[in-house]
């Protein structure tokens, strides 16, 4: 059984392709679809349940990584075992970066259904109203008001529906329920220094901190798989299959694609899957530029150099990659509780395994991230361009055990980077992981903004409601003072927070950086659409699940649409 479904071939319930696949399975499967999903994460798995709402719609979805019956999965701290772990993350990993100091740092990416959004933060986030009238300028259809509704369809808030939250959808949107102390000054602290407490974020695009409000199911993670897929897994027109390598998209000699070839399994011979009417990629911002490089689609010099046939060229896949690079501040404390000390005992870790089995609360339910806050690095910014995640914990990097000192983490990440990057895929075989170079502080503008944010995460700690706890600042480091020292800092003690997005940039076919349309159909190739993070002309001001799943909201609506 799977997640209380049987996994039955002739029911389409989810298909799980051994060695012998094309030998056992094969006739029972079609090879034919109306659609096509490649990419079952966060905008794979709307897409599904959308477009197979209608019975007439015979769809696919495809997804390379497997099932997610890890059950770190499903717990909320289970991110510390998820991350940087090749049962459900790609592990992929930056070139060396000028910017880091030289370092290349990890690309975590989940390698389940549910894709990022089985391993990630859980935190509902929609950026900024501006982010979206931006987007419109040269995108109709995707300003504020525009996408506001379907933000909200997808919604199940907890406080009920409201003018700009959403009620009875398929994800849900909770708050926490765990709170701490140092948490709780952190908030007491930054209004003292300017930052006011806001009642709940997604209100406004003020200044501001607060609880994160999550995507959970009472302390457990909703990830877009068991929000949109797994309630409807019985759908007679819906087949999926998982462990499924899509080799590459399959257009016809007028440039249409016409379907997908694809391996199952561990067998090495390929199957071609056809779409009588669509192709959809949505692998997100590393994975959908790199399948159309290696399906010839892209700019002409690099795949040439890398051994593939040009099918079209299209000089924008791959480029305007950007991410929010988060600087990780930690600072000891006195006085105070964090999880570092907790789980350092035996009898703590039994005593918050014990109260998550039975209650489904305290620590083993909490996201990354409980606290988090926007701010402006200066007067010249018209709306915040920070935002903080705070931690009631702290460890070297992600993977590694949490330090054995009582001390918290203030996450600060620059909203709008101004610095651009690239996926370029590194031969002609999608096996082989894409060289990822993000260009991290790449732009003045990026390294005096990143010194601006360690200076402001010290401005709040300094402030007197902070006195009793005695922080004590742990990384950088006080001895670090100049712009200099501090941008060198920032580089060394920076992570990418996992917000890839840009590199299938949506704009009008005379913007030469630009892939897809405004309806998300890929410039120069008939019935091939890209619906993921990748699209973003700009990165949104905040956490990317929630608009992605909004821009798989809207581009299901424009598909069918388009073949109504």
């Amino acid at each position: 059984e799977y997640m209380g479904e049987k996994t039955s071939v002739s029911n389409k319930k989810m298909f799980d392709f051994p060695k012998k696949f094309l030998q056992e399975l094969a006739p029972q499967m079609s090879t034919v679809y109306d659609y096509i999903i490649v990419g079952a994460g966060s905008a794979g798995c709307v897409l599904a349940n959308r477009l197979s709402a209608n019975p007439k719609n015979n769809v696919l979805l495809l997804e390379a990584g497997g099932r997610d019956s890890n059950p770190w999965i499903h717990i909320p701290i289970g991110y510390l075992k998820t991350m940087n772990n090749p049962q459900t993350d790609w592990c992929f990993r930056t070139t060396p970066q000028a910017g880091l100091n030289g370092r290349s740092i990890p690309i975590p990416r989940g390698k389940v259904v549910g894709g990022s959004s089985s391993i990630n933060g859980m935190i509902y986030m929609r950026g900024q109203q501006a982010d979206y009238n931006k987007w419109s300028v040269d995108n109709p259809g995707w300003s504020w008001n525009e996408t506001l509704p379907l933000f909200k369809k997808s919604m199940n808030y907890y406080l009920g529906a409201d003018e700009l939250h959403g009620a009875g959808g398929e994800m849900e949107v909770q708050k926490p329920n765990i709170s701490w102390e140092v948490l709780d000054v952190f908030r007491d602290a930054a209004e003292e220094v300017g930052i006011p407490k806001l009642q709940h974020f997604n209100n406004s695009d003020s200044a501001g901190t607060g609880y994160f409000q999550v995507n959970q199911n009472s302390g457990v993670r909703m990830s877009c798989f068991s929000a949109f897929v797994r309630p409807i897994i019985g759908r007679k027109n819906l087949t999926i299959a998982v462990q499924t390598h899509v080799n590459r998209v399959v257009l016809d000699p007028a440039n249409i694609a016409t379907g997908v070839e694809c391996r199952f399994g561990d067998d090495p011979n390929s199957i071609v899957m056809n779409a009588t009417k669509e192709v959809i990629l949505a692998t997100g911002s590393i994975g959908s530029p790199h399948l159309l490089q290696v399906s010839g689609i892209g700019p002409s010099d690099l795949l040439e150099s890398k051994g593939v046939k040009v099918l079209y060229h299209l000089p924008g896949v791959g480029k305007n990659l950007q991410d929010h690079l988060q600087i990780r501040t930690v600072f000891k404390v006195s006085n105070t509780k964090t999880l570092n000390e907790l789980v350092s005992s035996l009898l703590n870790r039994a005593s918050m395994g014990l109260e998550y089995i039975v209650k489904r609360t305290g620590p083993l339910s909490m996201a990354p991230s409980q606290v988090g806050g926007f701010a402006f690095s200066s007067s010249e910014e018209k709306t915040p361009d920070l935002q903080f995640h705070i931690q009631p914990l702290s460890l070297e990097k992600f993977g590694e055990p949490l330090h054995p000192f009582p001390a918290f983490t203030v996450s600060v990440c620059h909203l709008r980077p101004t610095s651009r990057g690239t996926v370029e895929l590194n031969g002609p075989k999608i096996e082989t992981p894409p060289i990822i170079d993000p260009q991290y502080l790449s732009t003045d503008y990026d390294k005096i903004v990143s010194a601006r944010a360690i200076r402001l995460c010290r401005k709040i700690l300094s402030a007197d409601s902070f006195k009793r706890l005695s922080p004590e600042e742990y990384c950088p480091g006080p001895q670090y003072q100049s712009d200099e020292d501090l941008i060198k800092q920032a580089g060394q003690i920076s992570s990418s927070i996992f917000h890839q997005s840009g590199t299938c940039k949506m704009g009008k076919s005379t913007d030469i950086s630009a892939v897809v349309n405004e309806r998300l159909q890929v410039h120069g190739i008939e019935n091939l659409r890209v619906v993921d993070a990748s699209i973003m002309p700009t990165i949104v001001s905040g956490n990317t699940n929630s608009p992605t799943i909004m821009i798989a909201e809207k581009g299901a609506q424009m598909i069918l649409e388009d073949n109504n």
